[in-house]
This record gives C-alpha cells, sequence and structure tokens, in this order.
C-alpha cells in the first residue's frame, strides 16, 4: 500500500510538473485606473481557475504613458498578447501595427453584430474586427445634493438655462476673489471636450462633423454658438473655471465642485464618497427639448506578435473579457455599462437611479470617430484655452480649431 501511494504521489508530481510546464503564458495590458486593475485582477483568478493550462500576467502603465509603451514594445517585438485600448486608438493601432484582426472562426462578425450594442461597429475596418468592448460610456452629471440643499435648490437642472443658474449660485469665492466652490467644473481635458462636441454644438443646431466623420463641420454659426456659451461659464458667469483643484473629478469628491460633467467610469472611484451625498442626472436638455449625449468604450484587442498557442490563449481570454459574465463584475466593480444589451438593460440597472441616466443616456448618444484621439482632444482644448487665457475671440478660435483639427483628419484618411 505504502509503495503505492509513493508510486501515485510520484506519478501526480509528474504529471503536474508536466502541465505547469506546458502552460502558457500570456501579458494582459491595460493603463493603471485602480479599479480598472481591481477588475481584471478578479477576471484573471476566474478565468485562470477555468483555464489552468493559461496563465495571465496583468501589466499597466501610467495613462499618460501607455499609448507611448505599447507602440515601443510592438515595435521591439515584446507587446502585449491581449490589451486594452480606447475605441478612438483603432486606426492608430491598426496602421500601426499594433493589432491583429480577431479570429473569424471565435468571433463572426455578425455574431458581434447581434450580441453587442451597435456602437461596436467602431472597431470594425473592413471585413475585420480588431477588438470588443467590455463596458460602455455615457455622460452624466454628477451633482452634490448637500450643496444643492444648502443653495435651496431642489433636484438636478432639467436645461441649459438652469445649469448655468445654479452653477453661478452655488459658485463661492472668497474675499480675495478665489474661487472656494465652483458651481461646475470646467474642464474642456477631462470630458467636456466630449459634451461640447457631440452635446452642445448638437443643441445649439449644428453637427460636429460630416455623417462619415471626414469633414469638421462645427465651423459655423452653431458651433460658434456652443463654443460661446461654454466659454461663458467661466468668462460671463463665472462658475468655475479650468484648473482648480488641478481636476474636475478631485473638486467634486473633495465636495468643492457642485456639479461636474463626466462617464460612467468615474462611478467605481466616487461610491466611496463618504462627506456628502451625491446623485446623477441626465445632461441638461436644451431649450426645445432636445437631449444628446456621447458614447463611447474602452475594447480588448489581440496584440500583433501573438501567434500559435499564445494567440489560442489570447483568443480564449479576449472571448472571457467580453462574456456576460465578466461584463457584469466590470459593472460591479468599475462601475461603466456592459456592452451587451442583456447584461446592460436588465429591469434593475434602468431602476436603478445611478445606472438609469447613463443608460437614457445611451438612447441618444453620439460615437465619434476620431482619428487620433488625443490630437483630436488637444484641439479642444487649445481652442478654449486660446479664449480663456489668451482673450481670443470665439470665432477665430473656432476658425482656428476646426482648420487644425480637418488637417489632423485629412492626414490619417
Amino acid at each position: 500500500m505504502k509503495r503505492f501511494t509513493k508510486t501515485a504521489l510520484l506519478a501526480g508530481t509528474i504529471m503536474a510538473s508536466a502541465t505547469a510546464a506546458s502552460a502558457v503564458d500570456i501579458e494582459y495590458w491595460q493603463y493603471i485606473y485602480d479599479t480598472r486593475v481591481e477588475a481584471v485582477d478578479q477576471l484573471i483568478a476566474k478565468f485562470e481557475e477555468a483555464n489552468p493550462d493559461i496563465n495571465v500576467k496583468q501589466v499597466t502603465f501610467p495613462y499618460a504613458d501607455y499609448q507611448t509603451r505599447v507602440v515601443a514594445a510592438n515595435m521591439a517585438g515584446n507587446g502585449p498578447d491581449v490589451l486594452q485600448m480606447f475605441y478612438g486608438w483603432t486606426d492608430s493601432f491598426v496602421n500601426g501595427g499594433v493589432l491583429q484582426p480577431l479570429p473569424k472562426d471565435m468571433f463572426p462578425a455578425e455574431q458581434i453584430e447581434a450580441d453587442f450594442f451597435p456602437i461596436v461597429t467602431a472597431m470594425k475596418r473592413g471585413d475585420d474586427y480588431y477588438g470588443l468592448p467590455t463596458a460602455v460610456r455615457s455622460l452624466a452629471l454628477f451633482y452634490n445634493k448637500a450643496l444643492f440643499a444648502e443653495a435651496g435648490i431642489e433636484g438636478p437642472p432639467e436645461t441649459l438655462d438652469q445649469l448655468v443658474d445654479y452653477a453661478s449660485q452655488m459658485a463661492v469665492k472668497d474675499s480675495g476673489g478665489n474661487y472656494t466652490t465652483v458651481g461646475l467644473t470646467v474642464e474642456m481635458g477631462g470630458q467636456d471636450h466630449q459634451w461640447w462636441r457631440e452635446v452642445l454644438v448638437r443643441q445649439f443646431g449644428g453637427a460636429p462633423y460630416s455623417d462619415d466623420y471626414s469633414t469638421v463641420t462645427y465651423n459655423d454659426a452653431a458651433g460658434v454658438a456652443a463654443t460661446q456659451w461654454y466659454t461663458d461659464l467661466t468668462t460671463k458667469h463665472e462658475v468655475g473655471y479650468t484648473g482648480f483643484m488641478d481636476e474636475g473629478q478631485a473638486a467634486f469628491r473633495a465636495g468643492r465642485a457642485a456639479m461636474t460633467i463626466d462617464g460612467t467610469f468615474r462611478l467605481g472611484s466616487f461610491r466611496d464618497i463618504a462627506d456628502f451625498e451625491w446623485a446623477v442626472a441626465e445632461l441638461p436638455a436644451n431649450a426645445d427639448g432636445l437631449r444628446s449625449n456621447y458614447a463611447s468604450y474602452f475594447a480588448n484587442g489581440i496584440g500583433a506578435k501573438s501567434e500559435g498557442e499564445e494567440l489560442e490563449a489570447a483568443a480564449k481570454f479576449l472571448a472571457y473579457l467580453s462574456s456576460p459574465e465578466a461584463m457584469q463584475l466590470w459593472l460591479e466593480v468599475v462601475g461603466e455599462l456592459p456592452a451587451r444589451p442583456e447584461v446592460a438593460l436588465t429591469e434593475a440597472n434602468l431602476a436603478d437611479p445611478i445606472y438609469a441616466p447613463f443608460l437614457k443616456g445611451l438612447e441618444y448618444a453620439h460615437t465619434t470617430t476620431f482619428v487620433e484621439e488625443q490630437a483630436q482632444r488637444q484641439v479642444a482644448m487649445d481652442m478654449a484655452n486660446r479664449v480663456f487665457l489668451q482673450g481670443q475671440s470665439v470665432e477665430e478660435s473656432v476658425a482656428e480649431a476646426a482648420a487644425a483639427e480637418q488637417a489632423i483628419i485629412d492626414r490619417a484618411r
């Protein structure tokens, strides 16, 4: 009996060693954001438990360095097997050889388009998909219920006029003229560039681009009016200014901003606010009741270097990352909406006071097709800063922005 036990143990040890030796190692890359890192850690643990022959290592970098590190690693031949990316980086990553098309046998286009919200097609180039979203973002208005109560204001603003009125009432300055509380964060480098581009321009009667996003069209009366309204928040109504407490989300977390416009991804980090109660509302409509929103997402794709058994493992991990189970976990940990309607549009989510405004926003949202997201965002930031810091007229600044962005689009196409 003892001999049999030793033999069995030896055989088990040999088999375990062989399994460990034959396990496939792959790397998953994303930028550092605490709740995202936590979510992926949990997903990796669940995936490895179900797939003991695959080891997944998570590698993270600061957001500001992320794209550069991905491109540099890919050029050196040691890029990630699976990577997270903003959908607006797709053209840059595809043209730069960072991504490879998703294997059609595992990810047929017709199945993708049946299972995901229609915005998934932003990841399609020709007949190939280059990534799948895990979560969808839309915008909403976060507001500090304590500051609203102090000001005697009941409920969030329904219209743009009310937004200005409420924000003006709640902005506070000290005896030296310095803001101690802003009524609304004003930060084009945050999510305001999305709000301006796909919401305000449309609410003032225009469109930011042609239907195929190949031509800039905000250099018109509507675009100028939308930009005038936005810059007036600081220059005329004095509700706040760019750079207050460095970031809008930091000011809101500290209880020093009555309102901020941000995305679903902020829910995870706002949940631990203990000093005051906050709530979420749909973005304000214009005077005619027109609402608009911006929908976006981060996606996961397969790195160009993966091949053979690593490619098979990468595809299997990507399938799990985009599964209903993973999306539900992502919603609970990060706060971003599931990219599959079957997971997002549940009765519970639609009745939830936090999730519902974001989900309603998806009904009338637009998804910008970027050719170079960072550069196009910088154009909007520069446009606002020329008005705020240099005193340039809105008309001139909008015209300069439109010309600069059109040049970026033309170069990419």
